[in-house]
Formats: structure tokens, C-alpha cells, sequence
């Protein structure tokens, strides 16, 4: 290049472009090491922190050369908590977490937590034990073909007349391209009641074992109810799909740390009955959602589920609007500071029908819109009705992904 030509300026969006860029220009590996942390910008928002553990962190972060702001009245401390973003690259912020490490007034808890983040944002490659197979999660998106054995789902809801044509069905999915089948005797559609015991297992079972002799893929059981969860991965499931993260009933737990299954926890307010009646409002929409599934990792974990096991859901389109499943959908690689597997189920939701119009099964165009969008910002699992066509859509939004 001459002087007076003007050197190409390209920005580099991620760790994984940066460190792209360092192996073609020929660094040292000593030097991309060293380097790496220097090239990623974060800024991590810290909920209700007291005002002079504020000023605290703000002064520190100032000290290794990044920032932090917090409230204008956070320096005479005439508010008592404030909100705080801390500025700076990730090598930057891990000095500050170590600095802070050893303070009093609780930084050490935050130090601690500021490490946890740093650690899960760069998870790209999950391993799930079950206790029949070993199940790998980041390497593509799997696609989890929707199977409901129930009278009233909001969308395909008295498909399957007895088991052989649920089953069938089943089969004709894996052909498609599931990676995951996902049977439910129960709808959770906004404004679904309770189904007994006896009649869900009656449902569900014949069916895993339909198609547990046929097949080498998993299968999860989507279920709020422990001896359901508990007959059903003796009979073949790999998975528990709570939508009620083992708030529903209280041996859900227990039953998953017995059996050996993986779970998949997902947020909801209420109940499917009444999710979306009254105030749908949130202090912190993702913030609220994420403290939520912070504790029932933890709950999951003290009952003796191995964290390598937990997936979760932030719960699209239960207990939220419209407005903020879509926000979900946009911001969801926030959720990757839980350092677990994302899984994520938009299709033929209703907040789609409200952009796209159409009833549930006119709504493939904007659901493949959502599955990209979500692929695009980190899911790893997609719950899909028509599997055949968001294997494609997964596909090719895996590959401008990963290009």
C-alpha cells in the first residue's frame, strides 16, 4: 500500500472473527492468546446494586482503563440503589472481577458472578448425558418436531385418531429431518385446563413405546407431572420438557435426578389456563426471566440433576406479549450468561398471526422468520410443527451462521 492510498476498514464484530483475523495475519499464538481478550467489547448491566458498591465498581473500572455508568445522583448516595453498566473489553472487565474479588460489602458475590458470565458467553459446545444416550448440542441446530397426542392444542390439536397414526407421524417427522421428537398428552395453548394423571399417561405412553423400538433419536417428554415424566423415560425419553420448570409439582425433580434425564426448564408466569390474562408487564423483562431460571437451575442442581443436563427456555409467547416475544427473539443471546443449552419454540405462535395474519398453519413463512432469528442469536434447539421446512430454514441460517 502507498501512502497516499486509503487502507481498507473492516469491523470486526466477534471473538470468533477476531480470532480468524489474527491466524491469517500469522500471530503469534502466544500473541493471539494475549490479544484476544483486548478485541471483545462487553457491557454487562448489573441490577439494583447499592450506591456505594456503585462507586466502588465505577472508580475501579476507570482504573483498568474501561467505564462504568451508573445513576447521577449514585456519588452523594441520595438514591439507595441504582442500576449499573460496566464498560470495558473482556480483558478489562476479568481485572476488574479480580480486583473486586477480594473487597468487602459483597463484591466479592459480584466478582464471582461477573466470572460465571465470562465463562458462559463463550459456550458454543454442549455434551448432555442421559441415561441412555449422549446427546451433542452447538455443532448445528437440532430441530425438535412437535408431536401432541391432545384434542385441543392451539394448532394440531385431534391430528392423531390412536397411537399407530401418532406414531406414524412420528416416523414421517424423523424422515424430515427431527432430531428430537417431542410428545405431549397436555396442551399448554393460552387458556388450557388441566388434564388428570391417568388419562396424560394413557395419552403419551403407547406412543413412546411406539416409536422408542423404531427410532435412534431422542425423545423428550413435554409434561408438567413427575410420574408421567418418570414412566416416560423408563419407557424411552431422553428429555422432560417442563414448561412450569418443576414448579407444578414438586417430585418433578426428584424424578428427573432419579431417571437420569435431561430438562429442559422454561419460563411462564401463571398458568397455561390464565398466562395471558391480567398485567403482562415486567420490572426487567429479560433480567426477571433470567433471575427465574438462575434459581430453578439451582433447585434442579441441589435435588441432584446434573447442570450438564439443564437446558432452558425463556418462553416465548407464555405469559408476554406479543411485543416481548419478539423482544425475546431479538436479545435472546442474553440468555447465553445461564450457560446452558437455548432452546426456543415460536412456531404458528399467535404473536406471528398478529404481523402475518392467517391462522396457525398459515403462519410457516413467519415462523421461519423466527427460527432464523433465533438461530441467528443462539438457540440450539427450535421446536418446530413443519419440520421438513425448518430443517431447511435451520440449515441455511446455520450456514451464513457459521461462514
Amino acid at each position: 500500500m502507498t501512502d497516499k492510498k486509503r487502507p481498507r476498514c473492516l469491523h470486526l464484530r466477534s471473538s470468533h472473527e477476531a480470532l480468524e483475523v489474527l491466524r491469517k495475519i500469522d500471530c503469534d499464538p502466544y500473541g493471539i492468546e494475549a490479544m484476544l481478550p483486548k478485541m471483545v467489547h462487553l457491557n454487562i448491566l448489573l441490577e439494583g446494586i447499592k450506591c456505594n458498591i456503585a462507586n466502588i465498581i465505577k472508580q475501579e473500572m476507570l482504573s483498568v482503563g474501561g467505564d462504568a455508568a451508573v445513576s447521577r445522583a449514585t456519588v452523594s448516595c441520595s438514591v439507595t440503589e441504582t442500576d449499573c453498566v460496566i464498560m470495558g473489553t473482556a480483558k478489562q472487565i476479568q481485572r476488574l472481577s479480580d480486583k473486586i474479588s477480594i473487597q468487602p460489602l459483597g463484591l466479592s458475590i459480584i466478582s464471582k458472578a461477573i466470572k460465571e458470565l465470562l465463562a458462559n458467553v463463550s459456550k458454543d459446545l454442549f455434551i448432555l448425558k442421559t441415561c441412555r444416550r449422549e446427546i451433542v448440542l452447538g455443532e448445528k441446530t437440532e430441530i425438535m418436531g412437535i408431536l401432541n397426542i391432545t384434542p385441543d392444542s392451539f394448532s394440531d390439536g385431534g391430528l392423531f385418531k390412536d397411537t399407530d397414526d401418532a406414531v406414524e407421524y412420528g416416523l414421517k417427522m424423523i424422515e424430515e429431518g427431527a432430531d428430537i421428537i417431542d410428545i405431549g398428552g397436555e396442551s399448554s395453548r393460552p387458556g388450557a385446563v388441566a388434564v388428570p394423571l391417568e388419562e396424560e399417561i394413557a395419552r403419551v405412553i403407547p406412543v413412546i413405546k411406539g416409536l422408542e423400538r423404531s427410532i435412534k433419536i431422542p425423545i423428550s417428554i413435554d409434561t408438567t407431572k413427575a410420574e408421567v415424566a418418570r414412566i416416560a423415560v423408563e419407557n424411552g425419553a431422553d428429555i422432560v420438557n417442563d414448561i412450569s420448570a418443576m414448579t407444578f409439582d414438586r417430585q418433578m425433580a426428584d424424578a428427573v435426578a432419579d431417571t437420569g434425564a435431561a430438562i429442559i426448564l422454561m419460563h411462564m408466569r401463571g398458568t397455561p389456563k390464565d398466562m395471558q390474562k391480567g398485567d403482562l408487564s415486567y420490572r426487567s423483562l429479560r433480567g426477571d426471566i433470567i433471575e427465574f431460571l438462575e434459581g430453578k437451575m439451582e433447585e434442579a442442581e441441589i435435588a441432584g440433576i446434573s447442570p450438564e443436563n439443564i437446558m432452558i427456555d425463556p418462553g416465548i409467547g407464555f405469559g408476554k406479549t406479543g411485543e416481548d416475544s419478539m423482544r425475546l427473539l431479538k436479545y435472546l443471546s442474553e440468555f447465553k450468561v445461564l450457560g446452558r443449552p437455548i432452546v426456543t419454540g415460536t412456531s404458528r405462535k399467535a404473536f406471528i398471526g398478529k404481523i402475518t395474519g392467517g391462522g396457525p398453519t398459515e403462519r410457516i413463512e413467519g415462523t421461519a422468520a423466527a427460527v432464523t432469528a433465533a438461530i441467528m442469536n443462539g438457540t440450539n434447539i427450535v421446536r418446530v410443527h413443519d419440520v421438513q421446512a425448518m430443517k431447511k430454514v435451520a440449515a441455511m441460517a446455520d450456514a451464513i451462521l457459521r461462514a
